[in-house]
């Protein structure tokens, strides 16, 4: 059996708890060493304030896995990386496309270090399935539809509604990262509509229109407010039939007739691919849903709607 990768998790909240740990501790590829927080602990490892204190610490560490805000992740990726780590990145990477180019430059200078930027929702069991049936289909439309309460999936996250936290994209990115997956070909912005709570640096809500090469239309309706119904759901209308994703891509329907579907679980297979990545000393960065993001700020039409409290 090949030595064990030694891992430091980074971030301890609700998604390093819910996803991260449960998924370390059942992948016979990583052995958790160590947690860096302000707040958080995790029992059973030493437990550090900040990366520089781990690093300085001298404790044998492979790799971290980086599970903070994306404001001010790329410090610590950037302090990792110069150690010699390899890094895996939460979604999304980083809080501007510069400062993850930056990380992929950095990594690519390194001797064998990976730099993973991880979409979890690709791994969705119904995803692979997806792409596979799309793959020569042509395309007439799609639309997303990913509505959820964000008191329910983000309680008390402050930071997701500050500037640099996206807002409703935080979950609406993993929409995208679906959509730039199984779509064959690339996926435009045309134009955007952000709705911002009064007082508030991110949006709450926004609606996308996209194209798919220069013909077939992408629509994206992303909303935080909706106590019920709630849902995670994509449609491709195509040239042989129709396909639909719902909740978050685990479950696939063709033409109204539920596929059966396969997979380990998202994050379990995220930290297979990272594992992967390791062994072979290569990076995984596709950028492409964050930059729909980034052309939704840059495009989006903005209005003001009340203000929010958690």
């Amino acid at each position: 059996m090949a030595e064990r990768i030694k891992l430091a998790l980074v971030g301890i909240g609700k998604i390093a708890r819910d996803q991260h740990l449960p998924a370390i501790a059942a992948d016979n590829a990583f052995e958790l060493v160590a947690a860096v927080s302000r707040s958080g602990r995790v029992e059973g490892v030493p437990n550090f304030n900040d990366i520089a204190a781990l690093i300085e610490s001298g404790l044998p560490v492979d790799a971290v896995s980086l599970c903070t805000p994306p404001v001010g992740r790329h410090r610590i990726a950037a302090q990792a990386l110069a150690a010699g780590l390899h890094v895996m990145l939460e979604k999304p990477p980083g809080a501007t496309l510069a400062e993850v180019h930056q990380l992929q430059a950095q990594a690519a200078a390194g001797s064998g270090r990976s730099l993973f930027a991880t979409w979890h929702s690709r791994h969705a069991a119904g995803v692979d399935a997806a792409r596979a049936w799309l793959a020569d289909k042509q395309i007439k439309q799609a639309a997303i539809v990913w509505r959820e309460d964000i008191r329910v999936w983000h309680p008390g996250q402050e930071w997701i509604l500050e500037a640099g936290g996206l807002g409703v994209f935080d979950p609406g990115i993993n929409a995208l990262s679906i959509v730039t997956s199984i779509l064959p070909g690339a996926l435009r912005l045309e134009s955007a509509k952000l709705v911002f709570p009064a007082g508030r640096g991110a949006p709450i809500a926004a609606g996308l229109a996209m194209v798919l090469g220069e013909a077939a239309p992408v629509s994206a309706d992303f909303d935080f407010r909706p106590t019920w119904p709630q849902s995670w759901d994509i449609t491709v209308e195509t040239d042989r039939g129709t396909l639909m994703l719902t909740e978050g891509g685990a479950r696939l329907w063709i033409d109204g007739e539920e596929q059966r579907t396969d997979g380990i679980g998202e994050y379990p297979a995220l930290y297979r691919r990272f594992a992967e990545l390791v062994a072979a000393g290569r990076s995984d960065c596709d950028l492409r849903p964050m930059a729909l993001v980034a052309d939704a700020f840059l495009l989006g039409e903005r209005t003001e709607t009340d203000p929010f409290a958690f």
